[in-house]
């Protein structure tokens, strides 16, 4: 597990990598962090993928320190695919999948803020998504023409996401994408993040009705969910 930099033609990407002790080469994953930036929580995350057997890199957008200018830049290229952060996510994964100890198949997952970058990058040569109450593009089917698999979770008590599910499963399921979309009714919000984020969310958390929180059972399920699509798709 290290800290280690990919350089793009936007701009160097700081991240944590995480490493398989388990004999490679192995698929390989991004795990792209909420709006608050890259934490112990995401790169917890990371390490898990690597316990099961995935070359896992979870990239620092906010790494800069001027986290106003970031964010703007990574709120614009989610909604409409493109700008610096799609260009650095793409090379990314041509990084990950040049590596020796990589068998050239690469997934994507996110939570939040990456949960909307596992989706436009859906059809960007990813192998397989796992959006993570992600907020849905502007041109949603455009985003998932020709994308690969995905597997997506909602929290229904997540107010700011409302029928976010529903309408990316149908975009999906007409786009004849392989997915499986899932809301849990008894969550909200971050359900799957042991981190709540730092003090200045919380109001914000509380008027955009997010109902944050982590519920294990529903985590443990998603979870499970995404090592099971992911073992198809990226193996």
């Amino acid at each position: 597990m290290s800290s280690i930099s990919v350089p793009t033609s936007a701009g160097a990407v700081q991240g944590h990598l995480a490493i398989p002790v388990t004999p490679g080469p192995w698929p390989a994953v991004v795990v792209v962090h909420q709006v608050y930036g890259l934490d112990d929580d995401i790169r917890h995350i990371a390490d898990k993928f690597a316990g099961d057997g995935y070359l896992a890199f979870a990239p620092d957008f906010l790494a800069t320190g001027n986290t106003l200018g970031c964010l703007v830049s990574l709120a614009k290229a989610m909604s409409s695919g493109e700008g610096d952060p799609v260009i650095q996510l793409t090379a990314i994964r041509e990084w990950l999948a040049s590596r020796d100890d990589c068998t050239g198949k690469v997934g994507i997952t996110g939570f939040c803020l990456g949960g909307g970058f596992a989706i436009v990058m859906a059809n960007k040569g990813f192998d397989a998504s796992a959006p993570n109450y992600g907020q849905l593009p502007k041109h949603l089917n455009a985003a998932l023409d020709g994308a690969c698999p995905v597997v997506a979770s909602y929290g229904g008590l997540d107010k700011s996401l409302k029928g976010a599910a529903a309408k990316l499963e149908s975009v999906l399921t007409a786009a004849g994408v392989e997915n499986d979309v899932k809301e849990y009714p008894n969550s909200g919000h971050s359900f799957m993040n042991l981190s709540e984020g730092p003090g200045w969310m919380k109001p914000v958390q509380k008027i955009a009705g997010l109902n944050v929180g982590y519920v294990d059972t529903d985590a443990d399920d998603a979870w499970q969910r995404i090592l099971a699509m992911f073992a198809t798709a990226l193996h």
